[in-house]
Parts: C-alpha cells; structure tokens; sequence
C-alpha cells in the first residue's frame, strides 16, 4: 500500500494532493534508484554528490558537498571514499587550510557522470510521458507556486 492509500475522501483535497506528490516520488525514485543499480552498478546518493561535483568544475569543500546534498560529513566522506578508491573523484589539498580539501571528479569521472546523467534525464522524461507538453507546463507553473508560497512562508516564520 502507498502513502496515497491512506487518504479518503473526507480528507480535504489538499492533504490528498500532497499524498499522491509524495507517492508519485517515491515511484519514480525508486524506479531511479533500481536502474543506475542496474545499469551502472551505483547508487542514488553517489550519483547526486557526482553532479554536485558536476556543477562545480573547481570542486567543493567537503562541507559544501554536505550542506548542498543535505546530509551529514560523515555520509559525504564515505561516498567520496568510495568514489576516489574508484578514481571518479579526487581531493586536493586547499591552501592556507590544512585541514580542509576540495573534491572534484577526475575526467574518468566526468565521463562516466555524463553517461549516467543522460540516461537520468531519459528515465525522468520516461516518468512523465502520460503527460503532454500543456500539462507538463502547467503542472511545473501550479508546482511552482506552491514552492514560492512555502519559500514566501518559512521567510516570514525567520523573520
């Protein structure tokens, strides 16, 4: 049984929506999660810290790679060791602090990133062909105001 089929009706509209997102996810994460595993033998969190490394050419200070995944230094430390006894990815010493490192994917990596991340791109397209291009406009334009109304509200409650 899925998130979803916990909600009835009486349920307001809002609270079933909010469900069905949830549900509709976890589907297609997990969907994700199976192919790169068998396609590329890897892992969801390896490939979300590769194109974070993707996007950062110059590469990131390990706590920079944790704050941008969210999630702990100890999680980002084990998947970059992984990585590096790979030779996907590498640390380089960062001046004037001994004690920090930058983390960058080596061109092995890169490559093998740049694979993967096309075929991501396939699957996540794949997930949404029940849809046409209208409705995948107008449900990123619906989404996105729900997302600016949540940003608009966690500011005020900072503030």
């Amino acid at each position: 049984m899925d998130i979803e089929a916990r909600a009835h009706s009486e349920h307001p509209e809002a609270l079933r929506l909010w469900l069905r997102l949830l549900t509709c996810t976890q589907l297609v994460e997990k969907q994700v999660r199976t192919l790169l595993r068998e396609r590329f033998d890897t892992t969801l969190p390896r490939f979300d810290l590769m194109a974070q490394l993707e996007r950062a050419p110059a590469g990131l200070k390990m706590n920079e790679l944790s704050r941008r995944m969210m999630v702990t230094g100890g999680n980002v430390t084990g998947i970059t060791d992984q990585l590096a006894a790979e030779g996907l990815v590498e640390r380089i010493d960062v001046e004037g602090d001994r004690r920090a490192c930058r983390v960058r994917l080596t061109a092995r990596g890169r490559k093998q990133f740049q694979e993967m991340a096309r075929q991501h791109e396939d699957w996540i397209v794949e997930a949404f062909t029940a849809l046409n291009e209208k409705e995948i406009a107008t449900l990123h334009k619906l989404l996105g105001k729900v997302k600016e109304h949540a940003a608009r509200g966690r500011e005020e409650a900072a503030a």
